[in-house]
């Protein structure tokens, strides 16, 4: 039965703990530069709607490195769901391919992908949810805090794909979560009444940024405005600015909290450039994670 990465619901904590152990692994491999060659002769389909820096860098250096090849292919390549059933392209590429990577806009595109794949597909990103992400951030979490326990993660700003796979990630490890932002801009209700379900982790809902922050260890931000918003650029931009992250709100945690953004950060909108370059700030970190955990990610889909 093929194995799929869509959601990090899909996953007990036990798989998910494999995965974070192996990304551990892997990142010690690479800094040591150890030859690790598990996709030799293999093919990785990269599939991207949406364009990314970071997520193309990643993916393709992390399974080069593993003796794999990695293929690019932009949005003019494919024009996934447009020039081409999505069905036909996932049963193409599983004839051509041993693994796809898709970064898409529509999630219900990436479902039927992995519907008709008959090899592993990994959610590069779609505009509901990027667990790619969130298995990195987790694992950077648990890095510079030695542990899981006690956890209090407060996201600042919209309810967005990032914040998904955060609730998804609350409904199998422990932790008290806080969305804050302005009204009209929850995350999914569906994906909230998971965690309510799970009796795993707390929820809860802010529109009050220092109150939100209050015994934070993770104060976690995004941009404003994502890709597909920008004509509402100047409107979030004023809705918004009470929750930027800036010295002073971090200030209003009461502990030692560190600070995570998942990148490209719009230094001056939601975080500052003081915050971004401070001490606590472990976005670099998190970044480099992202290489690390989609290699354990892959490995642990053909095990």
């Amino acid at each position: 039965m093929v194995k799929h990465f869509l959601h990090i619901s899909d996953y007990s904590s036990a798989q998910l703990w494999d995965i974070l152990n192996l990304s551990k692994e892997l990142k010690i491999k690479f800094h040591k530069k150890e030859t690790y060659r598990p996709f030799e002769n293999q093919s990785l389909a990269m599939i991207f709607a949406k364009p990314s820096a970071r997520t193309r860098v990643s993916f393709e250096t992390g399974f080069e490195w593993m003796g794999g090849h990695a293929l690019f292919l932009g949005p003019n390549d494919i024009g996934i769901g447009k020039r081409e059933a999505i069905k036909d392209i996932s049963r193409l590429f599983s004839r051509y391919n041993d693994m796809m990577m898709a970064r898409l806009f529509d999630h219900a595109h990436m479902v039927e992908l992995a519907k008709y794949s008959s090899i592993p597909v990994i959610n590069g990103l779609t505009d509901y949810n990027h667990p790619c992400q969130i298995i990195a951030d987790i694992l950077t979490v648990w890095e510079h805090r030695k542990t899981l326990d006690d956890l209090k993660i407060v996201y600042m700003g919209d309810g967005n794909n990032i914040v998904h796979s955060w609730l998804q990630l609350a409904t199998v490890f422990p932790m008290i979560f806080v969305c804050c932002g302005p009204e009209g801009f929850e995350p999914d209700q569906k994906t909230v009444e998971m965690v309510k379900n799970s009796n795993i982790s707390e929820f809860e809902l802010s529109h009050d940024p220092e109150s939100a922050v209050k015994g934070a260890d993770i104060v976690y931000t995004d941009v404003w405005t994502s890709m597909g918003q920008k004509e509402e650029a100047k409107k979030r931009e004023i809705i918004f600015s009470d929750y930027q992250v800036n010295k002073n709100l971090m200030l209003k945690t009461g502990k030692k909290t560190l600070f995570m953004h998942c990148l490209p950060a719009e230094r001056g909108r939601e975080v500052t450039n003081e915050v971004m370059e401070a001490p606590y700030s472990i976005v670099f970190d998190e970044a480099e994670n992202r290489m690390h955990a989609q290699n354990a990610i892959m490995v642990y889909l053909t095990l």
